[in-house]
């Protein structure tokens, strides 16, 4: 089984295990995904199946959307609810108060990454620092926030309620935790569910894709590995240039029925066969082949 299937992740349970059921599930032995959901978060998570799994480093960067809810006067030590609580004081925010602060963080931004994320530093994890109590200093990282839209806010309960569009590398923790500091306050994550990653949004349940497998349906939920690339260009070679390319030979750039800038480019056969993804390199005239597509 090849192609992307995009599971809803459960609440409490890690990617990684995650994963393990799907695997179970599926009967397939190569499976990864495109990029970690914290345990308490749930939604779209991108699962690559068999010979995809090859492709998950070459998937371009993609703005995500999230919906989530955010606890006023209240700080945990990850940043969400699942967490020790370090700090707790009265909240009385009003909406408008928050209204005039979210619009300083909609645009180009900065955020300190929480101690409890998979970032690594000298090759461990963050989160294996922080749970034996190691806590380093980390460098503001650049991320971009497009839209950040208020569903509701529950005044008695000083929980917030948004959608966020955002670029790929944010934290939606230290999100709400910079949004509480700049209302003088302290705020933590309650809910997280992502909407849309990798241009994806539907997503299904552990059980609906088991579901779907044991009727023979599958096919119905399973997304053709080409489609996660649709932001490259695409190009069509010639039968003989099909067969160079699928052997892992470069192409000549001159020899192609089209100009290419330089990056990754899909590539297809004569017959619209997706052959793999390639690198267009002008100052060297080649098409290099950087990933073979296959079943397996």
């Amino acid at each position: 089984m090849t192609g992307f299937i995009c599971l809803d992740k459960p609440d409490g349970m890690t990617s990684f295990s995650a994963l393990k059921k799907m695997r179970y599930i599926l009967g397939e032995k190569k499976i990864g995904h495109t990029g970690t959901l914290d345990p308490m978060a749930t939604g779209v998570l991108t699962v690559a199946l068999g010979g995809a799994t090859r492709f998950i480093e070459m998937i371009p960067d993609h703005d995500k959307s999230y919906f989530a809810v955010i606890k006023f006067g209240v700080l945990t030590d990850t940043l969400d609810i699942t967490g020790n609580v370090i700090k707790e004081e009265k909240s009385s925010l009003t909406l408008e108060e928050i209204e005039n602060v979210l619009k300083n963080f909609v645009g180009d931004i900065t955020q300190i990454p929480p101690m409890y994320s998979a970032i690594k530093k000298d090759g461990v994890r963050l989160y294996d620092l922080a749970r034996q109590g190691i806590e380093i200093e980390r460098q503001q990282r650049p991320v971009r926030i497009d839209k950040i839209e208020i569903v509701e806010f529950n005044e008695d309960l000083q929980e917030l309620s948004v959608n966020v569009d955002c670029s790929s590398g944010t934290y939606i923790r230290s999100l709400a935790r910079d949004i509480g500091e700049s209302l003088s306050t302290c705020a933590t994550l309650k809910k997280l569910v992502r909407t849309k990653a990798n241009g994806f949004e539907k997503c299904y349940s552990l059980e609906q894709i088991e579901e779907y497998f044991k009727s023979g349906n599958i096919s119905e939920i399973l997304i053709p590995t080409q489609k996660v690339f649709v932001d490259y260009p695409a190009v069509t070679v010639t039968g003989p240039q099909s067969i160079r390319f699928s052997n892992g030979g470069e192409l000549s750039l001159d020899r192609l029925r089209t100009s290419l800038d330089d990056g990754f480019v899909r590539v297809y056969s004569p017959e619209n066969v997706f052959l793999g993804i390639g690198q267009a390199k002008n100052e060297k005239n080649e098409l290099k082949a950087k990933r073979i597509f296959n079943e397996r």
